[in-house]
């Protein structure tokens, strides 16, 4: 499992924060079962933030990677593909459909 980044730890505790203050002081609460349904729920979205912050970071490069891979008209074995011997530049087929899974090679 990856670590959290720097953003994804402070937008997720923002969140959090935010979240309890706003939703305690609307509710006007005062019951501890009140304050913990509220706090599950602060810590929820924090999560949800948190987990979603590096998503669209991520889409983008792949797009970006995907594309300078496959510029149109460079052979096999052109500088975009300076790292995939020539006989297995085709052979990944459908590998931009994997490109946001995870991979142990680098």
């Amino acid at each position: 499992m990856p670590r959290p980044t720097a953003a994804q730890l402070a937008y997720g505790s923002a969140t959090v924060v935010c979240s309890t203050l706003v939703m305690l002081l609307l509710s006007g609460t005062s019951t501890g079962i009140g304050v913990a349904v509220i706090g599950i729920a602060a810590l929820a979205l924090g999560l949800l933030v948190a987990v979603t912050v590096a998503l669209p970071g991520r889409a983008r490069a792949a797009r970006a990677a995907g594309r300078a891979r496959t510029s149109p008209g460079a052979p096999a074995g052109s500088a975009g593909n300076a790292r995939v011997p020539a006989a297995r530049a085709h052979a990944g087929a459908g590998a931009e459909s994997r490109s946001g899974q995870h991979s142990l090679r680098r």
